[in-house]
């Protein structure tokens, strides 16, 4: 069989998926539930939306003679990244690269970070003024950058904190709103047109960021015998197979790249938490009886590890995940996959968010409702919010980490409220789904 297109004319498939990805995705899924091709921005202009797990499962990890992942095909982030990240390489460098920053990510060093966490979240929560609206996103994007700046780069004061500080805000103002992300995708609105352009000032505050940054990246290769644990000394002194470090340029790009994802990733993954556990006042409640089962010499581990917390975060990514869609595959060789004949050249996606929102394997997939994550495991390609096989993200146990405590320290200690009580609707924000209205909320206590 050959796959079918959406009937849309190819420019309103493109603009409806840069302005409203959702409702292009579920609009499209209704008619070809499992795949279908759209006519969208990238890529040659056409993406096949493969949204069925064992298909997903087939591109993503069986099928890797017959498809690659090229760097390139994430070039349209070099502006935002550099060409030396994880992101953009493909292939062996891309491979070797995973291997060598992995444990940066995982075990002993992820615990270590939970203390921080606990007090930066306490730390901003704290300076929120009581009985007044306040934007969850943007307080869950002040945690989430202050825990980047401390965890990753070792930083609490001084210029180069300052400066990444301005440089995250500066990006957030660029995909403020769908019509503003579009020049992610639309490379002719990247135009210099001096400092007083969104374009050309983005471009300035970027060289200034990179000259301390790499100052700051020279002055750290000169201590000695350093205990520290931040990212960029692990970044430091990791070695390859053949004992040689990584160049100021890739450090430079990869802290770039995680600065740029964690904060906004995880800064929406929480304000979506903190609507849906204020929505749904028995999660909420579910959530704060787990925490009170705990004796109060309870590590970050532990609470990392509840189930009913796990399933509430689980169910907050896959209602919205972080990212809609996986990394793009290259068709090397004609293949089948479901039934279908996929040319050679063709470009493949798996859709995170339409696959999490099949009905076969999430009934009512529009109701919040973790206890689903109790009642059954969900495999590898049926639960994918930080995409799958050798391109998933290095960095989801620390996300994931992350997330639960900053959500249980909320709970535990604060009480908030939703001002707004109309659905909040999400939106497309840069390469995310966020809340339209940002869930307006309230420091009650």
């Amino acid at each position: 069989m050959l796959i079918e297109t959406p009937k849309i004319p190819h420019l309103l498939q493109r603009i409806q998926w840069i302005m409203n990805p959702v409702e292009y995705m579920e609009g499209n899924t209704k008619q070809y539930p499992d795949i279908f091709e759209g006519k969208v921005v990238g890529y040659g202009g056409s993406l096949v939306f493969v949204n069925h797990p064992q298909g997903i499962q087939e591109i993503l990890t069986n099928s890797r003679n017959k498809l690659s992942a090229p760097g390139e095909f994430n070039d349209f982030l070099k502006p935002f990244i550099g060409s030396h990240s994880m992101v953009t390489l493909g292939g062996n460098p891309h491979k070797k690269r995973r291997k060598l920053l992995m444990p940066s990510f995982h075990g002993d060093r992820m615990s270590n970070y939970g203390e921080s966490i606990v007090k930066l979240t306490e730390r901003v929560i704290n300076k929120l003024p009581t009985n007044k609206p306040f934007s969850a996103r943007k307080a869950m994007q002040e945690i989430s950058l202050q825990v980047i700046l401390e965890v990753v780069f070792g930083l609490q004061s001084g210029e180069l904190y300052q400066e990444l500080i301005n440089f995250v805000y500066l990006i957030g103002d660029l995909f403020e709103s769908p019509l503003n992300s579009s020049v992610v995708f639309l490379s002719f609105l990247q135009k210099d047109l001096g400092a007083w352009s969104p374009w050309g000032n983005f471009l300035r505050q970027k060289q200034k960021l990179d000259k301390l940054l790499y100052a700051e990246i020279a002055q750290r290769r000169l201590q000695k015998d350093c205990d520290c644990t931040d990212i960029l000394s692990l970044f430091l002194s990791v070695r390859d197979e053949d004992g040689n470090p990584m160049s100021n340029e890739e450090i430079r790009d990869e802290l770039i790249a995680l600065v740029l994802a964690g904060h906004e990733n995880t800064a929406t993954a929480l304000a979506w938490g903190l609507y849906w556990t204020h929505k749904i006042p028995e999660v909420k409640t579910k959530i704060l009886a787990e925490l009170k089962g705990l004796d109060n010499t309870a590590d970050p581990m532990t609470i990392f590890r509840l189930p009913y917390l796990t399933a509430a975060c689980n169910e907050t990514l896959r209602i919205y995940p972080m990212i809609v869609l996986t990394f793009p595959r290259l068709v090397e060789q004609p293949m089948d996959l479901l039934g279908y004949q996929i040319e050679q050249g063709k470009v493949i996606v798996g859709g995170i968010y339409a696959l999490h929102h099949r009905e076969d394997l999430y009934p009512n997939s529009k109701q919040f409702r973790p206890e689903r994550f109790l009642e059954r495991q969900f495999s590898y390609n049926e639960f994918i919010p930080f995409g799958m096989g050798k391109r998933r993200c290095i960095g989801d146990a620390f996300a994931m980490f992350k997330i639960k405590l900053v959500l249980s320290t909320i709970l535990s200690n604060y009480q908030l409220a939703l001002v707004d009580k109309k659905p909040e609707k999400p939106q497309r924000r840069g390469l995310t789904i966020a809340p339209a209205n940002g869930v307006q909320m309230m420091l009650l206590g």
